[in-house]
């Protein structure tokens, strides 16, 4: 397992968070797990394949908001009490 964090700004409501997430999970199928949080400017999402910084960039940056920063961790492992 894959886990990004894409630093995301201009969020600022529940509804902004939804509609990154549906453009997230639209636009790459294979993904387990996303979630954003508008206070923490970011996005996190948990995949078994590699999803490269500009294929996320060419999905965030369209719907209006604008992505800051990208880590990735390979080989992410589930704790115990989930992601």
């Amino acid at each position: 397992m894959n886990k990004i964090t894409a630093g995301v700004e201009g969020m600022m409501c529940g509804m902004c968070e939804s509609h990154i997430n549906d453009a997230v999970r639209s636009a790459f199928p294979s993904i387990k797990k996303v979630t954003s949080d508008r206070k923490k400017k970011q996005t996190v999402i948990i995949t078994e394949d590699a999803i490269t910084e500009e294929q996320l960039h060419a999905v965030i940056d369209p719907t209006g908001y604008t992505m800051t920063s990208y880590a990735l961790e390979e080989n992410a492992k589930k704790g115990l009490f989930g992601w």
